[in-house]
This record gives C-alpha cells, sequence and structure tokens, in this order.
C-alpha cells in the first residue's frame, strides 16, 4: 500500500490544468452511453478516459450545457434538468436508478442545479425529489415452513434490503448529485453526496454505483487521468457515512416480529479506495482495484487504520482475526477493461471478494470463497447503407455463492452472499445496496441489440434474473416442489433527441417462473406447477439542457 500511495501522489507533480467542464452523474442516462461508445468510434471521446471511476467530465464540445449565466471571474452554468418517470405493475422491478425504490406502481424522479467555479472553487448543487406510490405486493411468504422463512430472514438480519419502504407513499429530497471541491489540475478534494461508480460495468458494479441513493463523503481524487511518464492514473480516497433504512423487511408484522433482528440507530463508517491505470504502451488497456470497509461507528477503536483500514494488510495474516467480531466489514475487487477502436469493441471484468483470504495460498487455493463477478462487452458494427451503427452490448453479474460452500461450511445451507455481513448488517446506504442492484444472492444476464445514429436509439433488451439463488439453496427449496424463480424479460428501448430535450425510454415486458417460489392452485406433489406472472415496466427519463 505504501508504493502505491507514492506512485498515486507523485503523479500530481505531472498534472496538467483543466478548464471548467462539468460533470456527467453516475450512470447518466444516453450521456454516458454516448461518451462510451464514442471511445469505441475513436472519433467523440478522450482516449484515455476509463469508464473506471465516475463521474466523469463531459467533452465541452459534445455537451455545451449551457453558457455562463454573468460575465464575471465567476463561472455559473445550469446543469440539465432530468426526470425519470416509471410506471410497473404487480411487482418490483428495476435497478441503478439513483435511489427510486422498489415499487410497483408509479414513481418519479426530478434532478437539476446549478455548477459555480471560481479560480481552483468548484461547486455543484444538484439535489434530487423522490415521489413514489409505494404500493404493496404479494410475496407469498407466509406459504413458507418455520425453516424457510428463518431462512429468508437470514439474509434480511444480515443485511438491509426491505421489501417496501415503510406503508403509504413515498416522498424525499436529497442532496443529491452535489459537491464542493477544491480543484488543481487533475486533483480534487472535497465533500460530496453524489453518486458515485467504480468499475467497468455497464448496468451493475460490485463496489459503488448508482443503485442507492448518494451518501455525504469526504473525496480525494483524480478527475479525469493523471499523466505520468508510465502511463495515466485514475484514483478515489473516500470517508463516508451510511445509514440503515429502518424499515422492517417483509410485509407481514407478526413474522418481522418473531425473525427479524432490528436496527440500532448507529450509523456506518465507510472508507474505500480505488485506483486505475492505464499503460502508456498498451494504450487501450486499463486495469485497476476497489477496496471497502464499513463499520458501525459505536463500535470503532482508535488509530490510524481504524479509520483508513483501507491501507491495512490484505490477508487476515497481515491484517488480524479479530476484525470481522469487531464489525468490521471489508469488500476487496479487481477489474479490467480492454478497448480495441479499430474493432470496436470493449471488454471487461471485474471480480470481487467480501472475505480476506487467511494468507496468499489460501486464496490461490480457493479463489471461489466469498467471491461475485461480473463480465461484459459492447461491439459496434457500421451500416453503411442504413448510415447508422448496430450496437450491440451485454453483461452478467454472478452473486451466487459457488460450490464452495459445500466444503466451507457445515450442512448444504452454505453462509452469506454478496452485500451481507453478520454485524455491519449489508453494504448498503437507506436500504438498497451501494453496488449490484438486482438482489441479493441473484444473477443476471442482458443483452442488447440497438440501431444508433448519433444521441438517437432503437432496439431491444433481453434479460434473465435468477432471484436470490442463495437463499433458495440455504432453504433447500430443490429438495421440495419449488423451483428456482426466474424473470425473463424483453424490453423496447428508444432514445431521441429534439433540440435541447432529449428522451430516453423502454417498455418491458417481464415474466416471472415460479414467481417467489410460490405454487400454483393446482400443483401437486407428483406434478408440481409454480406460479407464474406477467408484469410490464414503462419508463421515461427526459432531459432538458438550457443552452444546447
Amino acid at each position: 500500500m505504501r508504493v502505491i500511495l507514492v506512485v498515486v501522489f507523485s503523479t500530481l507533480f505531472f498534472f496538467n490544468n483543466t478548464g471548467f467542464a462539468q460533470s456527467l452523474p453516475a450512470n447518466f442516462p444516453i450521456l454516458e452511453e454516448n461518451a462510451r461508445r464514442g471511445q469505441l468510434i475513436d472519433t467523440l471521446y478522450n482516449n484515455s478516459t476509463s469508464f473506471l471511476l465516475r463521474p466523469i467530465l463531459a467533452d465541452s464540445i459534445l455537451y455545451p450545457f449551457s453558457a455562463n449565466l454573468i460575465d464575471s471571474d465567476i463561472s455559473i452554468q445550469l446543469s440539465p434538468l432530468i426526470n425519470t418517470t416509471r410506471l410497473s405493475t404487480k411487482r418490483p422491478y428495476g435497478w441503478g436508478d439513483n435511489g427510486m425504490i422498489p415499487n410497483p406502481g408509479f414513481q418519479t424522479y426530478f434532478s437539476g442545479g446549478v455548477e459555480v467555479k471560481y479560480k481552483f472553487i468548484n461547486l455543484t448543487f444538484r439535489p434530487e425529489l423522490l415521489i413514489a406510490q409505494n404500493k404493496g405486493f404479494r410475496t407469498g411468504l407466509d406459504n413458507f415452513s418455520n425453516s424457510e422463512i428463518r431462512n429468508k430472514f437470514f439474509f434480511w438480519n444480515y443485511g438491509d434490503f426491505p421489501d417496501r419502504f415503510g406503508e403509504g407513499g413515498f416522498f424525499k429530497t436529497w442532496w443529491g448529485q452535489s459537491k464542493l471541491s477544491l480543484q488543481y489540475g487533475a486533483f480534487e478534494i472535497g465533500a460530496a453526496t453524489e453518486n458515485i461508480w467504480w468499475g467497468p460495468g455497464q448496468f451493475n458494479a460490485l463496489t459503488f454505483s448508482n443503485n442507492s441513493q448518494g451518501f455525504p463523503h469526504f473525496t480525494v481524487n483524480t478527475t479525469k487521468p493523471a499523466h505520468t511518464f508510465i502511463g495515466n492514473f485514475e484514483t478515489q480516497l473516500i470517508i463516508g457515512k451510511l445509514k440503515n433504512s429502518g424499515y422492517d423487511p417483509s410485509q407481514y408484522p407478526e413474522l418481522n416480529s418473531q425473525y427479524f433482528r432490528s436496527f440500532s440507530d448507529d450509523w456506518k463508517y465507510l472508507n474505500a479506495f480505488m485506483l486505475s491505470y492505464n499503460p502508456k504502451w498498451v494504450p487501450g488497456l486499463f486495469v485497476g482495484f476497489t477496496r471497502t470497509f464499513q463499520q458501525y461507528s459505536e463500535s470503532m477503536e482508535s488509530g490510524f487504520l481504524t479509520y483508513l483500514p483501507v491501507f491495512s494488510g490484505v490477508t487476515k495474516d497481515a491484517y488480524g482475526f479479530d476484525k470481522d467480531a469487531n464489525g468490521q466489514d471489508q469488500q476487496i475487487s479487481i477489474f479490467g477493461r480492454f478497448v480495441l477502436p479499430k474493432s470496436k469493441t470493449e471488454m471487461y471484468f471485474e471480480f470481487g471478494r467480501r472475505d480476506h483470504a487467511k494468507n496468499w495460498r489460501e486464496f490461490t487455493i480457493s479463489p471461489e470463497h466469498a467471491r461475485a463477478y461480473l463480465l461484459g462487452f459492447v461491439q459496434l458494427f457500421d451500416l453503411p447503407l442504413l448510415n447508422k451503427v448496430l450496437q450491440v452490448r451485454g453483461e452478467m453479474t454472478q452473486q451466487q455463492e459457488s460450490v464452495n460452500r459445500y466444503i466451507r461450511y457445515g450442512g448444504l445451507g452454505g453462509g452469506l452472499t454478496w452485500h451481507t455481513h453478520t454485524r455491519a448488517r449489508g453494504f448498503a446506504n437507506y436500504g438498497q445496496a451501494l453496488g449490484v442492484g438486482i438482489g441479493v444472492g441473484s444473477n443476471v444476464q442482458t443483452v442488447e441489440f440497438s440501431l444508433v445514429d448519433g444521441l438517437d436509439k432503437m432496439g431491444i433488451q433481453l434479460e434473465r434474473l435468477a432471484n436470490n439463488q442463495d437463499f433458495y439453496y440455504k432453504a433447500q427449496l430443490q429438495d421440495t416442489e419449488r423451483k428456482p424463480w426466474v424473470d425473463l424479460s424483453i424490453g423496447f428501448l428508444f432514445d431521441k433527441k429534439w433540440d435541447n430535450l432529449l428522451l430516453s425510454s423502454k417498455l418491458q415486458f417481464i415474466h416471472a417462473n415460479n414467481y417467489q417460489w410460490q405454487l400454483s392452485p393446482e400443483s401437486t406433489p407428483d406434478f408440481p406447477v409454480g406460479e407464474n406472472m406477467t408484469s410490464f415496466l414503462a419508463q421515461t427519463s427526459l432531459i432538458y439542457f438550457w443552452n444546447k
């Protein structure tokens, strides 16, 4: 870690001054995808941008958000106004949406604001407003046996992922994608509530994504690649504050009172670090790693490594065997992204572990323990006759425990899963995972085929979501009539630009096989039949530019 610090901070001597450019919030509709696609076309976007640390700075030529509002040394620009509205029927579906809640029914999200810069001081103020119908929905939890219910609450007691955010309508305002920072060249120090995204994922991230509401944090980071004689670096070090949702997990009060371990009123201290490297000799290759620690504040001790544990030893032999008992939870991931502009191809991966290995030998012989991973690609094909580009992209995310659980733990039930912890109660903020948003113990595969012309896009998205596989096998439902709950969906995508207005839309039909692992009324022990459900999701994002 000391070597890493020397490399990171030595890059400060190679920084170049940067002009005022607005940042794109993490996973911003249309624009981030277009910037990433432009890197493959090799004509639109800075090829040294890794997309491993987001938000990114917007290209001022591509996206002239607004002119300065006043003629002075102070630069004031209006940020685009965005409204995302979602309507889903029968059950919740969707993730990666800046804290929009799992909600059957109607919900809408608003964000917009202003960016102010004076010399090296930069202020971004983009508050958020969320309004949701927050309707209840059927889960059939009371149809399970006591043992199966206990196994369901196992993950709820070691996480913070409620089915429903209270009763009645949901209304929330938040500081949103806001930040106050001091900038010099590619370097920045400040405080923020904005969402951050670490890693190469397009639809998910193992550590940080925009799935949950942003959290308040102190940050030291680069705002663009820092150029050195050996290549480009991007990095971020944060200290943050996470809060529990405070909601009971199920919609059955009697089961909550019997099986759920209530939250304390304490908050969680978060320390996280990421570093990425783009070798000078391989321009299209980007590699890096992340490390995070979280712990309830009341169980923290004193000392440097208590407040900056990301710089402690990686193995338990070096780090110590007592930290889990003190409530300290860590995750670590490595990732890579390879861009080939000549073939218009992008490939990437991320691999993470949520538990320290005892030593490097144990990691080598058991790399599957406590792991999650994602793989993805983008491929562009020119269509000269249509004067368009065919975009094919896909991603798979795997959180389900590996077969390593059968030899690692007693019995056949396995242990914890990604984003859960016995004492830290899940890698989450206000009831939603900070990274992977598809649900604990779940796996997803997504592929998209679309025709693209600049910012305009029309296509289809196919998706398969296997819900909470770790619960299914922990409760040993495979030995019963119940079958895995798998959602198959098709989505129709349409993005369009009209002058100052951008539209991003999706209409998705979701067919749930064996919904909530429930059985159909006509099911019998000899001929088990699962209960299926078809629902749909309609979503639009409207983005208005004040000057474009």
